[in-house]
């Protein structure tokens, strides 16, 4: 019997335009803080409130979204919601004052959030069912590739133009193209679940992934955390000015390889062992971030926790998953997206206030035990539970 072709001409279109929806994203990320203060005068505490507001109507959506991409056609949710996304970057273009550009940004945030959560369950719904654990993995490929290559990018044209708008024309063409090549999926067609299920709250958060949520909470703090206040730390605690870059591309680099590494343990379905390999990994590289404050120290635990991470995302991803009906993927996918984002605004407070009353080892030897805790109730409880829960195709 042949084996089933996991580079289909679908997978590939869903793959390109998620890159496309990350590479536009990253794009822009790093200059806004710049271009705030420099077109519209913003302080730094505006510059915070004017950009959080997009995380946070992100992760309100992403749980409606669940249930969206679950009860409606999701090439329709998928082309709606990629359209918004493609609109809002256009409206960076027109906004005049500080005040239209922070309802655009906050705007921005709810197609950002239902695109992820469409987008990552189409390709799980064109992936041949025997290669759906390798594929998923595979998938995140183009979130990382996008958030190695953009950032990048983006430094490099204002560098050499200072021109803020033709970096947003970018961002808009580029989200255009992702949009643009989804309007040619042909996605399979779902059978009409039989009978209604009552509108509740396991339709917004699938409540026997409980488990997995909670667990990608306590690794959403750690991450959180080190994302934010990495820079700063370098700076005033090992005085590195300008490593943050490295660091992130080292991170990056880490994920990359560790999602090509294992993809072959996904397709055997060792999803488990693909969970604990990366918690284990990570869980070394918080500890040597903050046990060895130097370059050492500092550069490994980017490897490290990239590494472990790129093995740890679709493992849980493809567990989660695996825990769920077909009409449930979407839920099961805004789940974990959903306990991520959770995860990382506790992560950016707390961090800021344990800073504010301790400092800043105080703060990453907090993650180092949060990740630390985040490994033995994986131990303890999500990989039990999820060996128990699953649903066997």
């Amino acid at each position: 019997m042949s084996e089933e072709k996991l580079w289909n001409r679908n997978y590939w279109k869903v793959m390109t335009s998620n890159f496309s929806m990350w590479f536009a994203f990253y794009l822009l990320t790093p200059l806004l803080p710049l271009y705030l203060n420099e077109t519209f005068g913003a302080t730094k505490d505006t510059i915070g409130l004017v950009l959080s507001g997009y995380t946070l109507t992100a992760l309100i959506v992403r749980p409606f979204s669940g249930y969206v991409v679950d009860t409606f056609p999701r090439k329709r949710v998928l082309m709606i919601s990629l359209f918004l996304y493609f609109l809002c970057f256009g409206g960076y273009l027109a906004a005049g004052t500080l005040l239209l550009f922070a309802i655009v940004r906050t705007l921005h945030g709810a197609p950002f959030g239902a695109s992820t959560v469409a987008n990552s369950t189409v390709a799980i719904d064109v992936l041949p069912s025997s290669r759906r654990n390798e594929g998923i993995g595979y998938y995140g490929l183009s979130n990382n590739l996008a958030t190695a290559i953009a950032p990048t990018v983006g430094v490099f044209i204002y560098r050499y133009s200072h021109n803020f708008d033709l970096l947003f024309w970018l961002a808009f063409i580029t989200a255009g193209i992702g949009f643009t090549i989804n309007t040619t999926l042909n996605i399979p067609k779902r059978e009409p679940v039989a009978g209604k299920r009552k509108l509740s709250l396991d339709r917004f958060f699938l409540l026997k992934g409980w488990t997995i949520g909670l667990n990608m909470t306590f690794f959403g703090i750690c991450y959180g955390v080190l994302s934010n206040y990495l820079a700063i730390y370098g700076k005033e605690v090992m005085n590195i000015t300008s490593g943050t870059g490295t660091y992130f591309m080292l991170l990056s680099a880490g994920l990359i390889l560790s999602r090509l590494q294992g993809g072959r343990t996904l397709r055997q379905g060792r999803l488990t062992h693909n969970s604990t390999e990366g918690i284990l990994i990570s869980c070394i590289g918080y500890v040597l971030f903050v046990a060895c404050p130097n370059m050492v120290g500092y550069y490994g635990s980017a490897i490290l926790i990239g590494l472990g991470n790129g093995h740890m995302w679709p493992a849980f991803q493809n567990m989660i998953i695996g825990m769920a009906n077909n009409d449930e993927r979407g839920t099961a996918n805004s789940t974990l997206l959903t306990s991520w984002d959770l995860g990382m605004g506790i992560g950016i407070l707390s961090g800021g206030v344990i800073v504010e009353y301790a400092d800043y080892a105080a703060a990453f030897w907090c993650v180092a035990i949060m990740h630390l805790i985040g490994a033995a109730l994986f131990f303890t409880l999500t990989r039990k539970s999820y060996l128990a829960r699953r649903i066997l195709q």
